[in-house]
């Protein structure tokens, strides 16, 4: 479990690489502008749970991390983040936050819990957009429910996160030896695990000619590791290339391979927070 400063430190991280980033790609600028504003808000939200999220996980099984959504001490802070998100966001996301602040609290329970017991489950289809109001309020709070959970030892090569059931985000290469070691970044709670590198995460396709890779020439740390079979794809950071990248932060900037994986006709498996 790691300590209130070193969290702390990962959230200033993902800022200061997001503006990194944003002087290098033009098209995310915008989006990387509004995430550091996203992501200063979730590091406010993260202190406040702390505690509280420590002092509930005693006891919590290993296969509990979605069991209950306790929104006494989070829905307090709901209505200032939606002013974050109308400040700040791109207009059509502001506006949905500004018509969300105008809903009844009830609204927001059954958004949030909805979110909470579903995503990253049965959402592939919803897109970003439709769920980025929940997702990126409660992504602290899974984040942190899941950093306080303990880990049976992994013997097989699971497609979904053994902490919550979620399908992937993100592939991440970590150096290992003489090559790198391939993990998946959960899409709902953050959290990694080993994963085989010649195997698809959504059809667990093992052909090694079906399971094509492509990296652009000026982004060389940036994969889309594409499936033929199933025509899905995983973007995958390699840290190996670029010990700077954040994965988080620097799939965000990616946009020019979400638009090429289209053209190809590969589906992401899951998007991130803001459809990038």
């Amino acid at each position: 479990m790691k300590g209130a400063p070193a969290v702390s430190d990962e959230y200033d991280a993902r800022i200061r690489r997001a503006e990194s980033l944003r002087s290098r790609h033009s098209a995310a600028t915008e989006v990387l502008e509004f995430y550091k504003h996203v992501v200063s808000f979730q590091k406010l939200l993260r202190a406040d749970m702390a505690r509280a999220n420590q002092e509930k996980s005693r006891g919590v099984p290993l296969a509990g991390l979605r069991d209950e959504l306790d929104l006494t001490a989070l829905l307090p802070h709901f209505r200032g983040y939606l002013c974050v998100v109308e400040s700040h966001a791109p207009p059509a996301l502001a506006e949905s936050a500004r018509q969300f602040a105008l809903l009844q609290s009830e609204s927001w329970i059954a958004s949030l819990e909805a979110y909470w017991q579903h995503a990253g489950i049965h959402d592939q289809q919803i897109g970003a957009f439709a769920q980025f109001l929940p997702r990126a309020f409660l992504e602290p709070f899974a984040e942190s429910r899941a950093s306080l959970l303990s880990r049976a030892p992994q013997l097989t090569t699971p497609r979904l996160c053994p902490l919550c059931g979620s399908r992937p985000l993100l592939g991440v290469l970590r150096q290992e030896g003489d090559g790198g070691r391939r993990f998946l970044l959960c899409s709902f709670c953050l959290q990694e695990w080993a994963f085989r590198r010649i195997l698809c995460p959504t059809c667990g396709e093992e052909a090694e000619d079906r399971l094509p890779v492509y990296i652009a020439r000026d982004t060389p740390h940036v994969r889309v590791e594409a499936c033929d079979t199933c025509k899905f794809y995983l973007r995958t950071i390699d840290l190996t290339k670029d010990g700077n990248a954040i994965p988080l932060v620097d799939d965000l900037a990616a946009i020019p391979h979400t638009l090429w994986a289209n053209q190809q006709g590969y589906t992401r498996l899951q998007p991130n927070l803001l459809g990038t």
